[in-house]
């Protein structure tokens, strides 16, 4: 019980963050109001071995060059003096912070002379592995809207895949501990492991996500992930995605209103 309050704690951000940053009254919304920098926020809480700090993309701005950051550091956010105008590399030149880029591809760091391992699992797969890490995959699984256009996503629908930068992505990051008593920090693209982007991170230390909103991303929202059984109503998603050829064809299915919803875009 004591994990799970902590949990849900985690989920949303902390009262410190960049100077250009609002936060919604239950603090699960941060937009950058102003600028394309100054837009560093951190989860309330640190995160607990294996649980994901998601945020999904919710506006995006034109004009500027560059896309959300995501990371973990050991500092406290309570602890800054002034909270540095860019993660990269301000926050992280002050140690103990590991941040990356979001790009438009899905890029896996390997460490150097190791080859990049493929993703594991089929999409269809209701759980995401991560070592010994299980999580639900619905939740963390961005959708476009289905419309005029939207065959143009199909193929990237039928594998649970959105751009990495797009409205509705669905951004997550987490740490796997490691049995030399370090971790590693795995990031999370629309339901894919992208492998570990960092390794050998103090695990015994307490580490907070790290969110940038920075550039053309101009707000996102933290997404609450459960880690128990798939829901039935996601099982009949699963189902329903796995044989439909188009997700407009799900109009023409004989479901409740609801469902059909669930089924397109939520």
């Amino acid at each position: 019980a004591a994990m799970a309050a902590q949990c849900r704690l985690a989920t949303r951000f902390h009262r410190v963050h960049g100077a250009n940053v609002r936060l919604d009254t239950s603090r699960t919304r941060a937009t950058r109001v102003q600028s394309f920098a100054n837009g560093l926020c951190f989860s309330q809480e640190p995160l607990e071995p294996g649980q994901v700090f998601l945020v999904e993309i919710e506006e995006k701005e034109g004009g500027w060059c560059g896309h959300l950051r995501v990371g973990l550091t050991a500092l406290d956010p309570q602890r800054l003096e002034v909270v540095p105008e860019y993660s990269l590399p301000d926050l992280v030149n002050l140690g103990d912070t590991w941040v990356f880029a979001i790009t438009r591809s899905h890029n896996r760091v390997a460490v150097e002379g190791e080859a990049v391992a493929p993703a594991q699992g089929s999409p269809w797969d209701p759980f995401l592995r991560i070592e010994q890490v299980r999580i639900p995959r619905d939740t963390l699984v961005g959708r476009s809207r289905p419309g005029r256009y939207s065959h143009i996503l199909d193929d990237l629908y039928k594998s649970n895949v959105l751009p990495a930068t797009a409205r509705r992505s669905r951004i997550g990051v987490l740490y796997a501990p490691q049995p030399d008593g370090t971790a590693d920090m795995h990031i999370i693209i629309n339901g894919e492991d992208m492998g570990p982007s960092a390794r050998r991170l103090p695990a015994a230390r307490p580490l907070y996500a790290v969110v940038d909103v920075f550039a053309s991303t101009k707000s996102v929202r933290v997404i609450p992930v459960e880690y128990g059984f798939p829901s039935l109503q996601t099982l009949c998603r699963l189902v329903i995605q796995k044989h439909i050829i188009h997700r407009l064809a799900i109009d023409g299915l004989d479901l409740p209103p609801p469902l059909k919803s669930f089924c397109q875009h939520e």
